[in-house]
């Protein structure tokens, strides 16, 4: 990992004990939770917004003003919003995304379970994704939440990352062994 990434996972994960440890001393999880969601939709879905947290452009008074009112348009709760603008006053938006990654892990952590990382070659059916989740489940013996991305270069076939596991049954995985395999005879 390079030294500024890790800073800013540092930092991030600083604001995320932070942010976490307010929430739960208020009683307020499942609304951070929300909140996160949300922030994370918005992220995904505004370019603008992606703009403000990263340009330098931007000053601190102004974006932590459009913070402050988009915490108050997103209806986020008090926590997150303080936050945003502490984040803006202190130059740290970029952490961002970061530090809803973190607040995420944290929370799954809390509630028990464990976030799986499943990248198929077209999107899986709820049936499919419930089996899926049912089975990692019994192999960790804790609730598993889905991340489910697409990638049709897989071809056929998933790549599943749990924690420090990850199992490639992808046909590209299994024609790239091949073609190694290939190579080494002659």
């Amino acid at each position: 990992m390079s030294e500024p990434a890790s800073i800013s996972t540092g930092i991030a994960a600083r604001y995320a004990t932070a942010v976490f440890d307010l929430a739960k001393g208020e009683g307020v999880l499942d609304a951070l939770e929300s909140d996160v969601a949300t922030l994370e939709a918005a992220m995904a879905s505004s370019a603008d917004l992606r703009d403000v947290i990263t340009s330098p452009l931007y000053g601190r008074d102004a974006t932590e003003a459009a913070m402050g009112k988009l915490a108050a348009a997103m209806g986020l709760h008090g926590i997150t919003g303080n936050t945003l603008r502490l984040m803006a006053q202190k130059r740290r938006l970029f952490i961002l995304p970061a530090l809803l990654r973190a607040l995420r892990a944290k929370i799954a952590a809390d509630k028990g379970e464990v976030t799986a990382d499943v990248v198929s070659a077209k999107a899986l059916t709820k049936t499919q994704a419930d089996k899926l989740a049912k089975v990692l489940a019994a192999s960790v013996g804790r609730d598993v939440k889905l991340n489910a991305t697409v990638d049709e270069s897989l071809i056929g076939g998933l790549v599943v990352k749990l924690g420090s596991t990850m199992i490639d049954t992808s046909v590209k995985a299994k024609l790239n062994a091949l073609q190694n395999t290939m190579k080494e005879v002659g």
